[in-house]
C-alpha cells in the first residue's frame, strides 16, 4: 500500500511546477485572471505523485482550505485553493501557498535537527555504555 502524499510533497510541487508560470504575470502578459491565483493541473500533479487525482483535490480542497482559507475583517474570504468557472478551474493562492510551504519546510528543519541531535546523543551513550562495561 502506497502512502499518501504529504502536505510538504504536494506543496513542494506546486512550487516547482508553476513558480515560473507565477512569476511570469506581467500587466503586458496576462496568462491568467489574476496574479495570485495560479491555475493548477490536478493530473499532472496526481501522475507525478503517483496517486489519484481525487487524493490531490481532496487534499488540498478539504483539508488545506479548511486549514489556511480565513476570513478578513471585512468579511471576504481569502481562499487557499479554490475552484474557479471557466479556464482556470483549480486555482492555488500562489504567494500564500508559497508562505504555507516556506513554514513547512522550517517544521521539518527543526524536526530532523532534533531528530539527528537525538540519534547522536544515543549513539554516544551506547558507546560510553560499551566503554564502561569493557574497562
Amino acid at each position: 500500500m502506497k502512502n499518501p502524499p504529504t502536505d510538504l510533497k504536494i506543496l513542494r510541487l506546486i512550487h516547482k511546477e508553476y513558480y515560473d508560470f507565477y512569476k511570469d504575470f506581467t500587466r503586458e502578459n496576462k496568462n491568467r485572471k489574476v496574479k495570485v491565483y495560479v491555475p493548477i493541473d490536478l493530473d499532472l500533479l496526481a501522475s507525478k505523485l503517483k496517486t489519484d487525482k481525487d487524493i490531490i483535490f481532496g487534499r488540498l480542497y478539504y483539508h488545506l482550505e479548511n486549514k489556511y482559507g480565513y476570513k478578513k475583517d471585512d468579511g471576504s474570504h481569502v481562499a487557499f485553493f479554490t475552484r474557479i468557472d471557466g479556464e482556470d478551474k483549480d486555482c492555488i493562492q500562489f504567494p500564500y501557498m508559497a508562505s504555507v510551504l516556506a513554514n513547512l519546510e522550517e517544521e521539518r528543519s527543526k524536526f530532523s535537527i532534533t531528530l539527528w541531535i537525538a540519534i547522536i546523543s544515543i549513539i554516544i551513550s551506547f558507546i560510553s555504555l560499551i566503554y564502561s562495561l569493557w574497562n
